[in-house]
């Protein structure tokens, strides 16, 4: 994971031009050292309509939104105005409803294709601001087909060190052939 890591970090430091060894290795250790948590997943990609569709965010011990990491494009540029059942709770805490564009546009990309994702939470609110140490929860939610969604939840422990933490898993519906789309989920909390 840390190759895979440093290379992204190599790869992108040679696009932008900056291809120093000394500034490289500054990077990737400050990098690292502004990782609060990763999470990696396989995701497949399914077929037809109606599915493919995730986002990951965290919250406060008391349910609050703290940061939305990555959203689908389709769902967070209005898809959820058009089919509701897409990432139901995701939009509901999210309060897309009330984000601006620009907002929109830092948090969503493309659905991306089948492989292993990776995430990473720098411990920093919507705002950029550090969140102080204590108890989050990092969830994971996909819409499988229509109406069925499966959602993981990892409870977050800042400020203890690195620790791998479990992520429980909650389906909903009758299709269980899609539930292979988001599988072999894991968090690391590193702050």
């Amino acid at each position: 994971m840390k190759n895979v890591l440093f290379v992204l970090i190599l790869t992108t430091l040679t696009l932008t031009g900056c291809t120093g060894t000394n500034q490289t290795r500054q990077t990737a250790v400050a990098l690292q050292q502004n990782k609060a948590l990763e999470l990696s997943f396989n995701f497949t990609r399914q077929s037809g309509h109606a599915t493919n569709q995730f986002a990951v965010w965290i919250e406060d011990a008391n349910g609050r939104h703290i940061k939305t990491i990555y959203a689908t494009r389709f769902t967070a540029n209005g898809g959820w105005r058009r089919r509701p059942d897409a990432i139901p709770n995701w939009v509901r805490q999210s309060n897309i409803s009330s984000m601006t564009k620009d907002q929109i546009d830092v948090v969503s990309s493309a659905t991306p294709r089948t492989g292993t994702q990776n995430f990473i939470w720098d411990g920093t609110d919507s705002n950029g601001i550090i969140v102080p140490d204590g108890n989050y929860t990092l969830f994971l939610e996909g819409t499988l087909r229509w109406e069925n969604q499966v959602i993981y939840r990892a409870p977050i422990k800042l400020g203890g060190g690195t620790a791998l933490t479990e992520a429980s898993v909650e389906y909903s519906g009758d299709f269980i052939t899609e539930r292979s789309m988001i599988d072999n989920v894991i968090v690391q909390v590193f702050r």
